[in-house]
């Protein structure tokens, strides 16, 4: 094995350890009294609807389903192991990502912070949902390369959740007030991540010698 392979292993099992270890964070702030942290930004009014805070559990639960389900779909090897498994997994991953994406999509207007906060986390869910229901369309087609391109993507605008927090961790150690960084958040936690997904498709297409 390479020097460079056993980094890129590294890596991926450092990101995967990452989505998981995030993912489990929801069923904390689900179920542990005085763990709904973000809640206490929201408007009483809103709160106290009978749609808002289901809508948005449903969202960040089966959003933590999702990071966990796609955590292993960059094992190559894994999944040719266990391709039964890895399908099923996929099955998840598509299933839960649709309804957390729409909630998200509604929960976006009701973001804290500026209108660009509300527009960036309304477009993380757009993206979300359109990268998914290519890469889910294009694998019931066999399409393996373009399936494989668009779940990377996918998996980039679902990562966002572990990015999301990994910097609001970083905000809130460096003592920045929690209204002057949030907004940015919304853009920040994703676009990043899209930028070296799409640098990884064009490296992965010049290192096979043809487009991924």
């Amino acid at each position: 094995m390479t020097t460079q392979s056993r980094s890129l292993r590294f890596g991926l099992v450092i990101m995967a350890l990452l989505a998981i270890s995030t993912g489990l964070y929801p069923f904390i702030f689900a179920f542990a009294k005085g763990a709904q942290g973000l809640f206490t930004t929201k408007p009483e009014a809103l709160l106290q609807t009978s749609w808002y805070v289901p809508m948005f559990m449903v969202h960040v639960l089966l959003g933590a389903v999702a990071i966990i389900a796609g955590s292993t779909q960059f094992f190559e090897s894994w999944q040719r192991s266990y391709l039964k498994l890895h399908r099923t997994l996929g099955k998840i991953y598509v299933l839960t990502v649709i309804p957390s994406g729409l909630a998200g999509f509604v929960a976006g207007f009701y973001a804290t912070g500026a209108w660009y906060s509300k527009a960036g986390f309304i477009c993380l869910a757009i993206g979300w949902i359109f990268t998914t229901v290519v890469a889910y369309t294009s694998i019931r087609k066999k399409e393996i390369n373009k399936h494989k391109r668009w779940m990377m993507r996918s998996y980039a605008f679902c990562f966002a959740f572990v990015t999301f927090r990994i910097y609001l961790g970083l905000g809130a150690a460096l003592g920045i007030p929690f209204d002057e960084y949030y907004s940015y958040l919304s853009f920040l936690c994703w676009v990043p991540n899209i930028i070296f997904i799409e640098w990884r498709i064009k490296r992965l297409g010049r290192l096979q010698g043809s487009p991924l």
